[in-house]
């Protein structure tokens, strides 16, 4: 039914659990993962006559590292259960865009991901990126909660 099917990871525990099942499901109907790892871009906050800012090269490199980390337990997980993968890391501002350009352009036929279930003051601020995949995607998503 299914023939690629996209998993974006955060790194939590909660996203590995989703990684766990996403793939079991593409093992069982014979499908191929993606794996996606999202960073938002470098950038320097400023508040009054205070500027804090990592240097560049050691934001990017240490979210490189972080995402290599998270998107290696997709690949060894795959690997393991005999199911075809490849892994995305992108920098992004909008992490529910990048998941959906990634499905897009990896060509997925299903979203896999986990939800954090934020409500209260926490949700509305940082919204729900697994909301916002459901709002716009054009493909199923199955939400591992």
């Amino acid at each position: 039914m299914y023939k690629n099917i996209l998993i974006p990871t955060d790194g939590t525990d909660l996203s590995r659990k989703a990684i766990y099942h996403g793939i079991e499901l593409a093992r069982s109907m014979d499908a191929k993962v993606t794996g996606l790892n999202i960073s938002l871009p470098w950038t320097t906050i400023a508040i009054g006559e205070i500027v804090s800012a990592i240097p560049e090269a050691d934001y990017i490199e240490a979210h490189k590292s972080f995402g290599e980390e998270a998107l290696q337990i997709i690949s060894d997980t795959a690997n393991a259960a005999g199911v075809t993968c490849n892994v995305v890391h992108v920098f992004h501002n909008h992490p529910y865009q990048a998941i959906l350009e990634t499905a897009r352009d990896e060509k997925c036929d299903l979203i896999c991901m986990a939800s954090h279930g934020r409500r209260g003051l926490e949700g509305l601020i940082l919204g729900s990126e697994t909301v916002k995949v459901l709002t716009h995607c054009n493909v199923p998503v199955l939400v591992y909660k």
